[in-house]
């Protein structure tokens, strides 16, 4: 009933940025929180990144300062900031987010996942 999916990874040289997207389609009222997570091979997922409806952020510490989580209420959608790459950002990025549907259902869902590798 709602769908997330991300978009903007890719293959990017230590140092650089890359900004990726996460749109929310579907019976959506309402949207609570969405987050950003990563999952490096072999690792677990892990919180990268969480944005309120009222635009409150938190981050992983060891993003803070390299990662800006905003979104576009408007569009529903998320974005995520990413500069000052460095290899072990590589993984598989996660859009999550919750909220109500129209049927007023609480929903908690999760995007297929985009792919950033960081070259050194």
């Amino acid at each position: 009933q709602v769908q997330l999916v991300e978009s903007g990874g890719g293959l990017v040289q230590d140092g650089g940025s890359l900004r990726l997207s996460c749109a929310a389609s579907g019976s959506i009222f309402s949207i609570n929180a969405m987050r950003w997570y990563r999952q490096a091979p072999g690792k677990q997922r892990e919180l990268v990144a969480a944005i309120t409806d009222s635009g409150s952020t938190t981050y992983t510490d060891s993003m803070k300062g390299r990662f800006t989580i905003s979104r576009d209420n408007a569009k529903n959608t998320v974005y995520l900031q990413m500069n000052s790459l460095k290899p072990e950002d590589t993984g598989v990025y996660y859009c999550n987010a919750d909220g109500l549907t129209k049927y007023r259902r609480s929903y908690y869902e999760w995007g297929q996942g985009t792919q950033v590798t960081v070259s050194s």
